[in-house]
């Protein structure tokens, strides 16, 4: 079981998302989400394994930015969303970021990996920010990468995912080794105590 944030301000497209992943529905209208709501996705890996993801879809009105702390404990990976046909939900997305590196840790104490998804690109003709500048964004910003994304025509969606659940997957799977490692040389490591001499 993983989880997995979901985050980015209001109106982005982020509950119509969890419902497309999820269940592949759509619907134009959702109501606001308040505080947090949950979803649980199971999927199949290659090797035949399942992978369960619990995906916290976080509200993305101002009053909520205080409890993201609670909201964010625990996570191993997170989807930052904004609208590219609005700069301002893109403009935001520095703010989203920093307040999920400051506040959630990998063991290894490095930041969760975190993917970047441009939706409503079925909106062509309202479109207001370029692949360079979003490509730039990314990169600067310690992402491991980003999708072009329409959650109504279910575009993007799954590509994302993949991408996402791969570097969270090598991300954990590698501190599991780092901390077997390491517990093998501590042992190995300790000296054997000494007799008292009294």
């Amino acid at each position: 079981m993983y989880k997995v944030l979901l985050i980015g301000d209001q109106a982005v497209g982020k509950t119509c998302f969890v419902h497309r992943f999820v269940n592949n529905t759509f619907q134009e209208n959702y109501k606001a989400t308040l505080g947090v709501d949950f979803a649980l996705k199971t999927l199949k890996l290659e090797d035949g394994n399942s992978l369960k993801l619990q995906i916290w879809d976080i509200a993305g009105q101002e009053g909520f930015t205080s409890m993201t702390r609670v909201y964010f404990k625990g996570a191993s990976a997170c989807v930052l969303m904004f609208d590219i046909t609005d700069p301002k939900t893109f403009q935001n997305c520095t703010l989203w970021k920093q307040d999920l590196d400051a506040k959630v840790f990998l063991a290894d104490q490095n930041s969760i990996p975190c993917l970047l998804l441009a939706n409503k690109s079925d909106l062509k003709n309202e479109r207001q920010i370029s692949d360079q500048y979003i490509d730039r964004f990314a990169k600067d910003n310690d992402f491991v990468g980003w999708k072009l994304c329409s959650v109504k025509n279910n575009e993007g969606l799954q590509e994302g995912m993949r991408l996402l659940i791969s570097h969270m997957l090598q991300r954990c799977n590698a501190i599991s080794m780092t901390a077997e490692d390491t517990v093998l040389s501590l042992e190995s490591d300790v000296e054997k105590p000494k007799k008292s001499c009294c």
